[in-house]
């Protein structure tokens, strides 16, 4: 089905301007030359894997297959743009189009599926993973085909700025989940020796999930804007009711359920011999936590803090609302000018991140479950 939308839906767009929507060219349009012979060894790979997929071999073909298939497609894209380039004004733009889409999620949702086939360790699948996203990646830095698509030329207006956009989005990450471990892991190990505190404070997290993230900022604006008012040193500090202090509360808040969840699941699962042996062995309270509950606990609390990290990492779009900056600026300029490409510029960087964070933390968690000699 996926594969015969991608048939139906445009590959590509054409238009006389970047805000125009533009005539839509067809895959069947554009697989010329040796095109259709690449398009007809994929095919033939993809039905090699539907007949023999219990096979080992035929998955590692698969996985080849698909590593090749996101070069070829952004390829055969910028060999078009590059066509209409030559033929029409300065000023037409090529767009990639949701044919174009739906085939590199197709070829990215089978590879995985071949991986997970392969029944590989965690480490070993992330590795084929990484190697099969090379070919693409090295197409994307060394070949000039595709410069001329709408989303290259919007990246080369954008590319004084883009850097410090994305520095800007892993620093509102990092200064909202770090504190947010700060004050979760201490706030778990207080509700694990206190049910009372346990019962009053879930419903206060759970419920500031449910609150839509601008309604939050919102929230924080008139507070902060009024402590910055009336204590001097945290205007010096830049904490005001917009920029970068409200953004990080709020993302703050929602990192909290996920840390403070985790971490109390995996502290409840330490077995309490382990803590005996340690307080007989006269260990503080403190160096029980530290040296005994989290180390044992901490599998389980990397969980939570994926689910922050990815979470937090996508909702840093939503601060640029907020004067915070960020990917989400670029994203939101894209809105506010009609321009798709300008958006997707904005969005991609993001789940890409999102995809990092959520890979390495799960990286983390193997090498933490692998035993040692």
């Amino acid at each position: 089905m996926a594969l015969a939308g991608a048939w139906a839906l445009p590959f590509v767009r054409v238009a006389p301007n970047r805000l125009l929507s533009g005539e839509p060219v067809y895959l069947v349009d554009v697989l010329l030359g040796p095109w259709v012979w690449l398009a007809m060894a994929l095919l033939s790979a993809l039905a090699i894997a539907t007949l023999q997929a219990h096979r080992r071999a035929t998955q590692a073909l698969v996985i080849v297959a698909m590593a090749a298939t996101l070069p070829a497609l952004w390829l055969l894209a910028g060999a078009h743009a590059h066509h209409v380039a030559r033929t029409e004004s300065s000023l037409h733009r090529t767009a990639l189009g949701a044919g174009f889409w739906t085939l590199a999620g197709l070829a990215w949702l089978v590879a995985l599926d071949a991986v997970a086939r392969l029944r590989l360790a965690t480490l070993a699948r992330l590795a084929v993973l990484m190697a099969a996203s090379l070919p693409l990646l090295a197409v994307l830095a060394t070949l000039d085909t595709g410069q001329e698509l709408s989303i290259a030329q919007e990246y080369a207006n954008r590319s004084d700025v883009f850097g410090a956009a994305v520095l800007r989005h892993l620093q509102i990450v990092l200064l909202a989940t770090m504190p947010a471990v700060g004050i979760g892991v201490p706030l778990a190990w207080a509700m694990a020796r206190t049910p009372r505190l346990r019962k009053a404070l879930f419903p206060v997290l759970n419920v500031i999930q449910t609150i839509p993230s601008i309604a939050l900022f919102g929230l924080l604006m008139a507070p902060l804007a009024w402590a910055a008012a009336h204590a001097p040193v945290l205007g010096q500090m830049g904490i005001s009711g917009v920029g970068l202090a409200p953004a990080v509360l709020a993302l703050l808040l929602y990192a909290l359920l996920p840390i403070v969840r985790s971490t109390l699941a995996g502290l409840e699962q330490v077995p309490a011999a382990a803590t005996t042996s340690a307080r007989a062995m006269g260990m503080a309270p403190w160096q029980v936590l530290w040296q005994v509950e989290l180390p044992l606990a901490l599998p389980v609390l990397l969980i939570g803090l994926r689910t922050a990290v990815v979470q937090t990492t996508g909702l840093a779009a939503v601060t640029a609302l907020v004067g915070a900056g960020g990917l989400g600026s670029i994203m939101f300029d894209g809105l506010f000018s009609a321009a798709n490409e300008l958006v997707m510029l904005g969005v991609l960087p993001i789940v890409l991140l999102a995809v990092l964070a959520d890979a390495l933390f799960k990286a983390l968690a193997a090498l933490l479950e692998t035993p040692t000699a």
